[in-house]
């Protein structure tokens, strides 16, 4: 990917604490919208801002998320996510049950959250102007690869992603690609 990103490849310890609801949560939505305050992200959220001001410390304390002078004013703390990608590979947690646990429900959970989103989208759709309704296509292939060939596939299109990466459009766009053998 490209190197305008942070990347974070998550340890035991990390993937752990990223494994909770809000946690994952709060680290998208810092993603997604920059720096907030545990008092907004709380609105946004529908929780108590005590909740989310120690779910953010929690985060902090494993360097997911960090503070910043971003918008402060007077006595408000401000977060932002530590990095712009997260990875992890499911082998680095073997003999570690609990982070093999939160791997999985990592991966469950950010696929139930694309599945809300495309729904979100494909309920809303009509009042989309016309150039993103077309441009925003779903497509799925079915491909015979081996490992090898599909690892340099992936990482083909890392380098495609990169190059979009760079530029800045009008609207974020989730791209989500989770090649499941079958």
């Amino acid at each position: 990917m490209t190197d305008d990103l942070s990347h974070v490849r998550l340890n035991s310890r990390q993937i752990r604490t990223l494994a909770h609801p809000l946690r994952s949560r709060l680290v998208g939505e810092l993603r997604l919208n920059g720096p907030a305050t545990a008092t907004r992200l709380a609105e946004r959220f529908a929780t108590n801002t005590g909740a989310t001001s120690y779910h953010l410390r929690q985060l902090a304390e494993v360097g997911l998320v960090e503070e910043t002078d971003e918008g402060t004013r007077g006595r408000e703390r401000w977060w932002r996510a530590a990095h712009d990608v997260t990875s992890w590979e499911r082998d680095d947690f073997a003999g570690d049950p609990d982070a093999l646990a939160a791997a999985d429900w990592l991966v469950s959970s950010y696929a139930r959250n694309v599945a809300d989103r495309i729904d979100t989208w494909t309920r809303g759709v009509d009042g989309e102007p016309v150039e993103w309704r077309e441009a925003a296509q779903f497509n799925d292939y079915i491909l015979r690869l081996d490992p090898d060939d599909l690892t340099a596939m992936l990482g083909e299109l890392d380098e495609v992603i990169a190059k979009y990466q760079k530029r800045r459009g009008t609207r974020n766009v989730l791209l989500y690609c989770y090649p499941v053998p079958l």
